[in-house]
């Protein structure tokens, strides 16, 4: 089991409206310069959306928000796991080493691509990031 871990933010933020909002959301952060690693969006209920940024750059990230008057609800951490064999078995090797080092995750996200290597970002309480990343390099 080979991956990089990389320690991430990530911020939180609440469309309301239409689609027209989020591509508002979404301009703000491409002018910034900010290149995102990953994002999600989730529709809570119809007109309202959460969607999840994480930033290779906070700092840019919260530049550009400040720049256009916008409050994201962050910066909060996570841990960005690559890997570059997508294995049969390898996230459950990774939830079984967490399991083991006694670090609950509060909800993951992952992808993997045609070449075979896959991505997964794990968003954890702050005190327990080390541990994890610790319990991960074992």
């Amino acid at each position: 089991m080979a991956f990089d871990i990389k320690r991430v933010e990530y911020y939180n933020f609440i469309i309301e409206g239409q689609i027209g909002e989020s591509t508002k959301l979404l301009s703000i952060v491409a002018e910034a310069g900010v290149n995102l690693l990953a994002f999600k969006a989730i529709t809570l209920e119809p007109a309202r959306t959460r969607f999840t940024l994480i930033p290779d750059d906070s700092a840019k990230m919260n530049t550009g928000a400040k720049n256009a008057g916008q409050n994201f609800d962050g910066p909060y951490p996570a841990l960005f796991i690559k890997g570059e064999n997508d294995e049969s078995g390898e996230l459950a090797a990774i939830y079984q080493k967490l399991s083991q080092a006694g670090i609950p995750v509060h909800e993951s996200s992952g992808i993997a691509n045609i070449k075979g290597s896959y991505g997964v970002i794990l968003y954890l309480a702050p005190e327990d990031c080390e541990k994890a990343t610790a319990a991960l390099k074992i």
